[in-house]
């Protein structure tokens, strides 16, 4: 096998990173949703859970890009890191919902 064929039947770094990227976005996402009725950060509009989820992401793609030392585009595309924001949003939504009407009626 030539090096050219091995590194084609490899996946790269970026092919095996977006899976976890999109994963973990939902994990996260539906995790502070569930958090968000009951406001545990503060009523401040800076402490919604939303916001405090998007800043926890931001701050794990800053520790990745200097754990690394190489640019986040590198691993995670551009178009991948927005599916995976929307992906969290609607995650959260999910959560948000699923907090609201299934754990609340009681």
């Amino acid at each position: 096998m030539s090096e050219l064929e091995r590194e084609r039947s490899q996946p790269t770094t970026a092919a095996r990173v977006q899976p976890w990227w999109c994963g973990l976005m939902v994990a996260g996402g539906l995790g502070f949703g569930l958090l968000g009725d009951r406001r545990p950060f503060g009523t401040d509009v800076l402490a919604h859970p939303l916001v405090v989820f998007f800043v926890v992401v931001a701050a794990t793609l800053l520790a990745l890009r200097v754990a690394l030392a190489r640019p986040v585009p590198e691993l995670i595309p551009e178009r991948t890191l927005i599916v995976g924001c929307v992906i969290g949003v609607a995650a959260f939504l999910v959560g948000n919902w699923v907090a609201l009407h299934l754990f609340s009626a009681r």
